[in-house]
């Protein structure tokens, strides 16, 4: 798929047509973002954690996510966990404060929930909040939206 769409891009530059560059990967209203590509979906004191369509899509097919223990503090921005794919491994950084509640066990079995199902099946810890004011450190879906067209730009 990539593969057509550069070769689309070019034959569109060479005949000097303008493309336009959509994003394909889905951002939900609901969520705040981090700028390291991690979703949080807060219900009171409680968040689930898990990595942006986005992310996924970078990544390539998941094949190995590797979990905090239940009741590990977790620090806004620091890394708690890893996700192993194809194509990298990459640090899973909290986009909240807390303690960790509960782990995403069907991951260890089927990581590639991650890829098919980032923002519902696929997510990756819950955690309780111990600041609610952290969340005006994240964006909103179009200030993420925004952000990952100029962050695809530079590339």
């Amino acid at each position: 798929m990539a593969s057509r769409l550069l070769w689309a891009s070019r034959a569109a530059s060479y005949l000097r047509i303008s493309v336009f560059h959509r994003g394909f990967s889905s951002v939900l209203k609901d969520l705040k973002y981090a700028d390291s590509h991690e979703w949080v979906k807060v219900e009171g004191n409680s968040a689930t954690v898990g990595i942006t369509d986005h992310a996924q899509d970078h990544l390539g097919d998941v094949v190995y996510v590797e979990l905090p223990e239940v009741g590990a503090p977790v620090e806004q921005g620091s890394g708690f966990g890893a996700v192993e794919s194809v194509k990298a491994t990459s640090d899973i950084n909290s986009p909240v404060s807390g303690k960790v509640l509960e782990v995403n066990e069907e991951l260890n079995d089927s990581p590639g929930l991650v890829n098919s199902s980032p923002y519902d099946k696929g997510w990756i810890i819950k955690v309780e909040v111990t600041d609610s004011g952290e969340l005006k450190n994240l964006m909103d879906a179009d200030q993420y939206s925004k952000f990952c067209e100029e962050e695809d730009a530079k590339h």
